[in-house]
């Protein structure tokens, strides 16, 4: 079973992050922040005014101290030393906000909201540098590209994902991921899936800068290469049987956690699929099959059923956990040397599954 971590939270924790340190921090319904120690211990307690919930949690680089948090249209700058108040305070976004990205030199932080607008902070001013707006609908989810401090990726409820560069004010790209939905994706198309819009809750980039992927509401994954000024459809599977509502890289590696609706999470090594230019599809299958792991430690089972594989196509998932209830933030981070998978869900707990046997 997993390790939960319980504190102060009362309503169903929204975000994670984690510092280099290994201070993990959690957002929750309420305004409710807490930081938490690498051994699950409550380090830290604040209330934000207002109750808005807390959507989106972002910690410094550079200052590992240094805590980013949104909270109903505000941000809030705040050291995890002592959280009784912000070190500053920023009301750019004209409506919810849903997620927070800070920039590898962490000059800019972006934020996306309900509007379907994103706002870049200039940190060096405090003054909103961009404003971008294209999505017509909500803005879930935004991410800063590594290694490209100017560049950032989008999705959205309006099924688009999209490619920005700070320099212009206009996307560099759009796709419709229910227009453009690919000849090449894996899986069975069954009718009940065409009733079930691809609306884009989660993004994730790799640490290369140039691979991303998307969790959308059909329970899909695409994985998209940056080319240039545009991005190329890299691959795509079905990954759950309901929504995908999170999607999230390891550092340094291809591997892709991903978290849905129906509870399930599940870790996917893409790293076959996107450097397969000299692999045969049947060479591609067999190594996949053989990589997926065992969790009979913790009591879950790593491989996917019949059921699941015919509907993965050729993408078979390195482990699969039934977590029970639905993901609503995922984590993969070091803790006390070990990584691990930190899990918010419906509930008021921080769920650990530990990754060591992988």
């Amino acid at each position: 079973m997993a390790v939960k971590w319980t504190g102060e939270h009362s309503s169903p924790i929204l975000c994670l992050n984690a510092s280099k340190e290994g201070v993990v921090a959690s957002g929750a319904e309420g305004g409710d922040l807490m930081t938490w120690g690498e051994d699950g211990t409550p380090l830290g307690h604040v209330q934000f005014q207002g109750a808005d919930d807390v959507t989106s949690v972002v910690f410094s680089n550079t200052c590992p101290t240094k805590l980013y948090a949104s909270h109903g249209e505000t941000i809030s700058i705040l050291d995890v030393r002592s959280l009784k108040g912000s070190l500053d305070c920023f009301h750019v976004n004209e409506e919810e906000i849903n997620c927070l990205s800070l920039n590898e030199t962490e000059s800019l932080l972006a934020s996306a909201d309900d509007s379907g607008a994103i706002k870049v902070l200039d940190l060096g001013n405090k003054k909103v540098s961009r404003s971008l707006r294209r999505h017509s609908n909500i803005c879930s989810s935004v991410a800063f590209r590594p290694q490209r401090p100017q560049s950032l990726v989008s999705c959205g409820l309006d099924m688009q994902v999209m490619l920005w560069n700070l320099q212009k004010a206009r996307p560099l790209w759009i796709t419709n991921l229910q227009e453009d939905e690919s000849e090449d994706m894996e899986g069975p198309q069954s009718p009940g899936q065409l009733l079930n819009p691809a609306l884009a809750h989660s993004i994730s980039v790799a640490s290369c800068g140039n691979i991303f992927s998307c969790g959308a509401e059909d329970g899909k994954v695409r994985i998209f290469r940056v080319v240039g000024v545009k991005c190329e459809w890299e691959l795509g599977f079905k990954a759950h049987t309901l929504g995908v509502s999170q999607v999230s890289f390891l550092p340094e590696s291809y591997l892709l956690l991903t978290g849905g609706n129906d509870g399930k999470i599940m870790l996917w090594d893409v790293s076959s699929e996107v450097q397969k230019k000299q692999k045969s599809p049947t060479k591609q299958v067999h190594k996949r099959k053989s990589k997926r792991a065992t969790y009979t430690k913790q009591g879950r089972s790593a491989s996917a059923s019949g059921t699941d594989e015919a509907e993965c196509g050729n993408i078979l998932p390195t482990l699969t956990i039934t977590h029970g209830e639905k993901v609503n933030w995922l984590l993969g981070t070091t803790l006390k040397g070990c990584q691990n998978i930190l899990v918010a869900d419906q509930t008021s707990c921080i769920s650990v599954y530990p990754l060591n046997e992988i």
